[in-house]
């Protein structure tokens, strides 16, 4: 067994590295090159319910256009025998990935209806998935609809997809739940084997010139890894054995994919840094983290893994309130304010 083996949910990994949903791991190609370079998982990108319901409608309206008018045109073209839907062919990726592949392949899926999140779980077991992640992403835009009822949905859906499925999942979770310990804890009860901390939402800009909201996709920096930490480090200790939890945001080194690793996290997952630096970069992190783990003395994964979460931190606190006011206070001003700047 390698110093560097993890098990995330259920599945034996040659290293803590993932890569999580990309543009790049979409094709068997892409992903080889990303298993070459050492992922030791591939989270494909999310199969969106929208897409495959729009594009289903499209093609009737298509098909049936004229047909209340004329209704004999319907003998004027042959019969449709086949058509590859947007489902169709992320089912068929699954199959010729899980053919070609030797690491682990984890489907993502992104519903809309509570049929939507049972039947894509259903086929994306079927086409042989190793495992997959649901990813749990709306805005609460409604002000007739409390957090609570918010909430109870999102368990609804974990509970529904647990009992019509065996494959093991993982949530994908915003940090944005008004008790997010408590809901965390729901998740689990509800059937989940693991949770993935955390997903971004993008936020749309707007130009101001057209006055139109356009989409904007920036990559994550190493700083936004602080709230994956923070709250690895607290689940860890009410979850211990009992979930496989992944860190989402902010992997870009060794040290970062260590950090991880310390609060309790039993996989780093890394998308935007590929993305920056390319598929090679996993062979990288992989070095700074072996190299890491040589300069601290820890023998394997295993051994470091949460020795710095909140149960077994010298100062739980840390990750709490206290880490507010100790945050505050820690600013140093460079220089002295309230001198005159010096005109040249």
């Amino acid at each position: 067994m390698s110093r560097l083996t993890t098990s995330y949910l259920g599945l034996e990994l040659r290293t803590p590295l993932v890569a999580s949903a990309s543009p790049l791991n979409g094709d068997v190609e892409s992903a080889l090159r990303l298993q070459e370079s050492g992922a030791s998982a591939i989270v494909l990108p999310s199969l969106f319910e929208e897409e495959v319901v729009r594009e289903e409608l499209e093609i009737t309206r298509v098909l049936e256009q004229g047909t209340e008018g004329f209704a004999e045109s319907l003998t004027y073209f042959p019969d449709l025998e086949t058509f590859e839907s947007t489902a169709d062919r992320y089912l068929s990726t699954i199959v010729a990935m899980k053919a070609e592949m030797e690491v682990p392949i984890i489907a993502s899926l992104n519903a809309t209806s509570s049929g939507g999140w049972v039947r894509f779980t259903r086929l994306i077991e079927e086409a042989g998935a190793d495992a997959l992640e649901l990813n749990l992403y709306r805005i609460a835009a409604d002000p007739d609809r409390a957090g609570v009822a918010m909430e109870a949905s999102d368990l609804e859906v974990v509970r529904e997809v647990r009992a019509s499925s065996g494959i093991p999942f993982a949530v994908k979770l915003s940090p944005y739940y008004s008790a997010f310990a408590n809901f965390a804890r729901g998740v689990v009860e509800a059937g989940a084997n693991g949770m993935v901390l955390f997903n971004r939402f993008y936020q749309p800009d707007l130009d101001a010139d057209s006055r139109k909201v356009v989409p904007s996709l920036e990559l994550s920096q190493p700083w936004e890894l602080r709230l994956p930490l923070r709250w690895i480090a607290i689940l860890r200790a009410h979850t211990e054995g009992a979930v496989s939890l992944a860190a989402s945001g902010g992997i870009h080194h060794g040290r970062d994919a260590a950090k991880a690793l310390l609060v309790g996290a039993d996989v780093a997952m890394m998308t935007s840094a590929v993305l920056r630096y390319g598929r090679e970069h996993f062979a990288t992190v992989e070095r700074e983290l072996v190299h890491w783990m040589d300069e601290q003395e820890y023998v394997s994964v295993e051994e470091l893994r949460g020795s710095v979460s909140y149960a077994a931190s010298d100062d739980p606190s840390a990750f709490e309130r206290a880490n507010y006011l100790k945050t505050l206070r820690s600013w140093s001003t460079p220089v002295d304010r309230t001198s005159s700047p010096q005109l040249p």
